[in-house]
């Protein structure tokens, strides 16, 4: 099993296909344990994330997904180093 955001995004997803299901719903404490250690998760790599930024080193988590070049061959733009991961959350100083 990878251990990845692509792992993390489907364990998601798979609990909220559990609580909607009418047969046999997931408990709802269980639901928010899961979302916990998610978040957590996310925290950790989002503090990943910015260690890099903040000591000029390229971020290399096992977590976060390699940049993969486009059809056109370009990579990804960077994020702006005042966002979080992807969330638009405000990370550093105003």
């Amino acid at each position: 099993m990878a251990h990845d955001i692509k792992e993390l995004r489907k364990h998601l997803f798979e609990t909220i296909e559990g609580l909607k299901s009418t047969d046999k719903p997931m408990e709802i404490e269980r639901a928010k344990a899961i979302s916990q250690v998610a978040q957590t998760i996310i925290d950790s790599a989002r503090v990943e994330v910015k260690f890099a930024e903040l000591t000029g080193q390229e971020a290399q988590s096992e977590f976060l997904a390699e940049k993969k070049p486009r059809p056109n061959g370009q990579l990804p733009q960077e994020t702006p180093a005042h966002k979080g991961l992807s969330t638009g959350k405000h990370l550093g100083p105003s």
